[in-house]
């Protein structure tokens, strides 16, 4: 029967991770993989989660299955995390999920559930494996206008007019802060029209946010996420523990279902029981153990936030730091937006042949849209970068 398989196209990513390793020059930078990396181009263990570890080694008795939507307190505290009293917590529905790739699938699972014809509504650009998700499941996707290749920002105006012509039943997908691909993001106004729009048509906001802590702090981050859940009757919020908590292999997610009509809650956390139960069953418990520990210890929490800060500040230093080189090196400000956007990436708006110039002149890889991981960089690299840009054209 497996005759019948055919071939699935390849990841670009990963095909790109493949030519990177086979690359034999020193010089290679890596732009492509979403990956944080330090200055040594290391992925590291943050400080708290290797201290929960080491008091989770000392403390676990047992590797039993913890339940069908993961331990009640790891849905507290990321609740709380990412939601910070914007509504009440009779109010959520949460599971935990196998990363925020899990909670996405299970929430795109959840609205076909209630709607078998559910249309969803996602941003041009966007996150390749959203759409790659939704194709898997037939679900039709409507793709609304977002970033301007002209100004490296966000083309809001066309964004409305698209999402205007969403309707009740509909899903619109939004990325909560740090704009995967483009770096572009909403302000707090263009937030607040948004939730306008909504209203107005009736459609459900689904939030995919990844990098909170990445972009302008903690609770800055979340502010559009608690916005919308507070405004609006229904919302989905797909969370993922990877990047902030740097738990990448964990796998560490959480889905939640809001709904300001709390009797629903209890029919929304039977859903996401269900769902988990077809898919995969128990989600994975080490990583949002780790979480729950340090979320849950103060000092833990601080130590944390003191070094998701660190990170944070780090990848704007790098911003400013390429924006600059290139403004020196152009003699104009059209590279400003790279100090402008904000968490791991920023999309230059080159074309496809200019990105394929910059790896085989310059051995700088990255995604053929030329999306750039900001932390794949250091200051040494910086000016080898900004030297290729502007030698390709771009």
């Amino acid at each position: 029967m497996f005759e019948t398989l055919t071939a699935q196209p390849a990841d670009k990513i990963l095909a790109l991770v493949q030519l990177y390793r086979q690359d034999p020059r020193p010089e290679k930078i890596d732009l492509g993989v979403g990956v944080y990396k330090n200055a040594d181009g290391v992925t590291p263990v943050m400080r708290a989660i290797k201290t929960a570890e080491h008091q989770l080694w000392q403390q676990e008795t047992t590797k039993s299955y913890v339940g069908l939507v993961g331990d009640p307190a790891f849905s507290d505290v990321m609740v709380d995390l990412v939601l910070g009293g914007a509504v009440p917590r009779a109010a959520v529905a949460a599971a935990a999920m196998p990363g925020g790739t899990g909670a996405v699938r299970q929430a795109f699972e959840m609205a076909q559930m209630a709607n078998p014809d559910v249309r969803v509504f996602v941003s041009d650009p966007t996150w390749p494996n959203h759409l790659s998700i939704l194709r898997h499941l037939s679900i039709e996707t409507v793709a609304y206008r977002y970033f301007d290749s002209a100004t490296r920002g966000v083309d809001f105006d066309a964004m409305c007019a698209d999402l205007a012509k969403a309707k009740a039943g509909d899903i619109v997908l939004l990325h909560g802060c740090c704009h995967n691909p483009t770096g572009a993001n909403l302000n707090a106004v263009q937030w607040q029209q948004v939730v306008e729009l909504l209203q107005k048509t009736g459609a459900t906001p689904m939030i995919d946010i990844a990098y909170q802590g990445f972009g302008d702090g903690l609770e800055q981050d979340a502010s559009a996420t608690r916005l919308l859940a507070s405004a609006l009757p229904e919302c989905l919020i797909a969370a993922s523990c990877s990047k902030n908590f740097g738990i990448y292999r964990e796998r560490t997610g959480i889905l939640m279902a809001v709904s300001q009509d709390q009797s629903a809650q209890a029919l929304n956390q039977g859903t996401l029981a269900y769902l988990n139960r077809q898919n995969f069953s128990f989600p994975p418990d080490h990583g949002a153990r780790l979480v729950t520990m340090v979320l849950s210890d103060a000092e833990l929490r601080a130590d944390w936030q003191a070094e998701l800060e660190e990170v944070r500040v780090s990848m704007l230093g790098l911003r400013q730091q390429l924006a600059d080189e290139l403004r020196q090196l152009s003699g104009s400000d059209r590279f400003g937006f790279l100090a402008e956007h904000r968490g791991m990436f920023s999309r230059l708006g080159t074309t496809s042949d200019k990105v394929d110039a910059l790896r085989e002149k310059h051995a700088v890889y990255m995604v053929g849209d030329s999306r750039l991981n900001i932390a794949g960089l250091n200051s040494a690299t910086i000016p080898v970068l900004a030297k290729a840009i502007i030698d390709c054209g771009i």
